[in-house]
């Protein structure tokens, strides 16, 4: 079992930062990869990055401005978030995978373990 909590979400002004954190316990030597989500008010969850065993991905709409890493130290991985947008309004997710998939990066039903989320809030 993986237990991942979420947390650092908050209300924000467009152009602000915040950092999210994702604290993973339990059978964390069986985490191949911890990717990040969202899903905004109505919408389907969607892809934001990845942190995988040799490297980071990000979605188009976050790339350049979002940074993936990790804490070996904590068993934590952060999602630094800047120049943030009011599309970026959301509940954010992380989710673990514990072995290599064909499947997608983005593919939701590829991970094992989800966190409960955290809000965050982009005012204009």
């Amino acid at each position: 079992q993986v237990q991942l909590v979420e947390s650092g979400g908050g209300l924000v002004q467009a152009g602000g930062s915040l950092r999210l954190s994702c604290a993973a316990s339990g059978r964390t030597f069986s985490i191949y990869a911890v990717g990040w989500f969202r899903q905004g008010p109505g919408k389907e969850r969607e892809f934001v990055g990845i942190w995988g065993s040799t490297n980071t991905y990000y979605a188009d709409s976050v790339k350049g401005r979002f940074t993936i890493y990790k804490d070996n130290s904590k068993n934590t991985l952060y999602l630094q978030m800047n120049s943030l947008k009011p599309e970026d309004t959301a509940v954010y997710y992380c989710a673990a995978r514990l072995e290599f998939r064909a499947s997608s990066w983005s593919d939701v039903s590829s991970y094992d373990y989800w966190g409960q989320g955290t809000q965050v809030t982009v005012s204009s």
